[in-house]
């Protein structure tokens, strides 16, 4: 159910990490906790943030939920479709990305969970 080419958080981020730079998400429980995505708030470009800061939110029809960076870095691409498009996340939440980030300290991934201990601890 959850890919394992991504690394997750346990605040429900995913990211995908190739070149130094990870795409980051939300996870399928997530979306479906939130229910239909009517906006996304993301940070502008050139913003860095640590791991586990606040890097922006998802409104849905039930509740605003906060996202999480999963890695430190600096924010070098965010996804503008979302804002015209916020329920693309519920339709391929594992495909859909938030930010890309240029990690600052790979070495932090190690702390996050694979597939499977991510979906260990949604069950």
């Amino acid at each position: 159910m959850y890919p394992a080419d991504l690394k997750y958080t346990k605040d429900h981020e995913w990211i995908r990490v190739a070149d130094g730079q990870g795409h980051v998400g939300i996870t399928d429980y997530a979306q479906e906790q939130l229910g239909d995505v009517v906006y996304v708030e993301l940070p502008a470009v050139g913003r860095t943030f640590a791991q586990g800061e606040q890097f922006g939110a998802v409104e849905s029809v039930k509740a605003v939920s906060d996202l999480y960076c999963p890695v430190s870095g600096e924010v070098v691409q965010v996804n503008e479709a979302l804002a015209d498009r916020p329920e693309s996340i519920n339709g391929d939440p594992h495909g859909t990305w938030l930010i890309v980030v240029k990690l600052s300290d790979p070495g932090e991934l190690d702390a996050l969970l694979d597939a499977g201990g991510y979906g260990a601890h949604v069950a």
